[in-house]
């Protein structure tokens, strides 16, 4: 968890579950954090640490779900030499590291049930056992778990121990997805613009175009805070010109016309089996066939084919371009090009500079 991060937000929702996680902050007491993906749950963890008496003391990061269920037992509680193949020598949990100071417990929802009781111990009495040991040892450690879980529903299934979850829900902070925190979208868009202007050396941050900012506005944000982190630094850091206001925005990085689209489990193609060459017409950027039949070489010196068909090709985007005049949106639309491709094009002839 990176030092000295902060919650970006005015939206009364976020407001209130800033506050209620500060409140809570100040007590000795477990807390539950819960949010869809992205909302801001590790900051909100970190909040809680720092806010409270032990924010001198180690914050312990833990990934539930990033450790194999073999291992996380190990993880969690430590183990002593010989307790497993391959433990040569001891080592001390991430509870014992977390002594007298905060345990997060990231992805809290997929701790398995042999995870789960030990944990209960640990809550309730202040115990554990090393793998290996028979050995009790003392810890005071506060927990703090975040999950995007439904947790009574689990427990309801018997999927989650409920005399756990009773345990560690003294408090809940719920966490509001970004798409119902209004004027928050375009503060932290400015917010995380900003950050990446500096990072690539720009003077000043421009702002968004007025698209820009309906487009961001509008969308849902599925993966919230973090997504709109990632389409903002990816729109700044594309962007030609540093001081015009940033227009174009990628919401779908792996959007592309040779994006791979075979089924998984479907065959895969082989040396042995070409695909069939894809029509003209099919073909990303390519004229219809109309146009094509109009093309003419008899004046053309064609001693050089490169050269012959880069000429022939400017002469076509200039065209297009006076056509549709220099609309680039629409020029894009009238030769079968994305705007990310005519934009290559006319980079490639010097034409973006006119």
């Amino acid at each position: 968890m990176k030092p000295n991060t902060t919650l970006v937000g005015e939206s009364t929702v976020l407001l209130d579950a800033i506050e209620r996680a500060s409140r809570a902050a100040a007590l000795d007491r477990p807390v539950l954090v819960i949010g869809e993906r992205g909302t801001g749950k590790e900051l909100v963890a970190e909040r809680l640490h720092r806010l409270s008496n032990r924010w001198d003391a180690p914050l312990v990061t833990v990934n539930c779900a990033a450790l194999p269920e073999n291992l996380l037992d190990a993880e969690l509680f430590g183990y002593e030499p010989g307790a497993f193949t391959g433990a040569t020598k001891g080592r001390a949990g991430r509870f014992e590291e977390a002594d007298t100071g905060t345990l997060f417990l990231d992805e809290l929802g997929t701790l398995s049930a042999p995870a789960q009781e030990r944990l209960l111990r640990v809550v309730e009495y202040g115990e554990l056992t090393r793998l290996g040991s028979n050995q009790v040892r003392q810890v005071d450690v506060r927990i703090v778990g975040a999950t995007n879980a439904d947790l009574p529903g689990l427990a309801e299934r018997g999927a989650f121990r409920s005399d756990l979850l009773d345990r560690l829900s003294f408090e809940v902070v719920t966490l509001p997805p970004l798409r119902v925190r209004g004027s928050d979208i375009m503060t932290l868009a400015d917010h995380f613009a900003r950050r990446m202007a500096v990072e690539i050396g720009w003077n000043d941050f421009p702002g968004f175009s007025a698209r820009a900012a309906k487009a961001l506005t509008a969308y849902d944000w599925p993966g919230n805070v973090r997504e709109l982190k990632n389409v903002v630094e990816r729109a700044v850091y594309s962007a030609e010109f540093a001081d015009e206001p940033v227009d174009e925005l990628r919401f779908d990085p792996f959007e592309s016309p040779w994006r791979p689209t075979r089924l998984e489990g479907a065959p895969a193609t082989t040396p042995s089996s070409p695909p069939a060459p894809a029509k003209a017409e099919e073909m990303e950027g390519a004229p219809p066939p109309a146009r094509a039949s109009r093309t003419s070489v008899e004046d053309e010196d064609c001693d050089d084919l490169r050269a012959t068909v880069a000429r022939y090709e400017r002469a076509i985007l200039i065209a297009a371009l006076e056509k549709c005049r220099y609309n680039q949106r629409e020029t894009a639309a009238k030769l079968a090009l994305s705007y990310d491709q005519l934009r290559h094009a006319m980079k490639r002839h010097e034409l973006h500079k006119a």
